[in-house]
């Protein structure tokens, strides 16, 4: 009945049930399968730094503590080893890969927003940075690959955003569990989404400041490019009235047909 139960979509309910190896499963899933996008990794990653915590077993039952260890050197080589296979389809078999009908797991939509990161961030940057947005952490690796993103140099990028994502969540679960179980004691599947949208936002703020940067940016260059414009045309006018001035000149002085000197 438990197996029955299970709720695939529900992190509390993966720990419970698969424990540490259920979270490496599902971020090697999540990263380097196209029908993982679907899988809860930011909330799986936050309650497992809780389950790994002194008080994991007062909050989802005894015998349910997990190796933090385990967790802060297992998952990011997951994590890492799906992402690697990710750009391996997509080197592999390019852009035809995505060039399905849209179904209920899979838009298009996915994969052009995971194309739209990486036009505008650029390779390294966005394959680090996509690890914090869901969805396009899935597609993203795919993506880099068929745009010919160089292995060696998306591996580089990808061990980067693994350790970052994985043991980032990770270790603010771990050091929040005391507080949120002296707050909330075992209901934690209350709160969760709100405590993982937090997380999500946060993780999402340098995107954003990276395009606000970016528009500022852009807003200086259109002002210097009317600048030079304008000074490009007064410069021309003031060429043309001084070359008027000196024709008008040498009109005046220039000795009449005929005359004596």
């Amino acid at each position: 009945m438990e197996s029955v139960a299970l709720n695939p979509l529900d992190p509390k309910d993966l720990l419970q049930t698969f424990g540490l190896i259920g979270v490496w499963v599902i971020l090697f899933a999540e990263t380097g399968l196209l029908v993982g996008f679907f899988f809860p990794g930011d909330s799986l990653l936050f309650l497992a730094g809780v389950a790994s915590s002194p008080v994991a077993d007062a909050i989802f039952g005894d015998g349910t503590r997990l190796s933090l260890v385990g967790l802060l050197i297992g998952g990011p080589i997951c994590a890492i080893a799906g992402a690697q296979l990710g750009h391996w389809l997509g080197s592999r078999y390019g852009r035809p890969m995505f060039e399905r009908p849209n179904s209920r797991l899979f838009k298009k939509e996915y994969v052009e927003k995971a194309e739209y990161y990486f036009q505008k961030f650029g390779p390294a940057k966005a394959v680090v940075l996509a690890r914090f947005i869901p969805i396009v952490r899935t597609f993203l690796n795919p993506v880099a690959g068929a745009l010919g993103m160089p292995a060696r140099k998306f591996l580089l990028w990808n061990i980067v955003g693994a350790v970052l994502w994985v043991d980032g969540i990770l270790l603010i679960g771990y050091l929040l569990a005391e507080q949120i179980y002296e707050a909330i004691g075992d209901k934690i599947d209350r709160y969760i989404l709100p405590v993982v949208a937090l997380i999500v936002l946060i993780s999402v703020l340098p995107i954003f400041f990276e395009f606000l940067r970016d528009r500022r940016a852009r807003k200086r260059g259109e002002a210097v490019a009317v600048v030079a414009a304008a000074s490009a045309a007064g410069a021309v006018e003031a060429a043309r009235e001084a070359f008027d001035h000196d024709r008008h000149q040498h009109g005046r002085h220039r000795p009449e047909h005929g005359q004596d000197h």
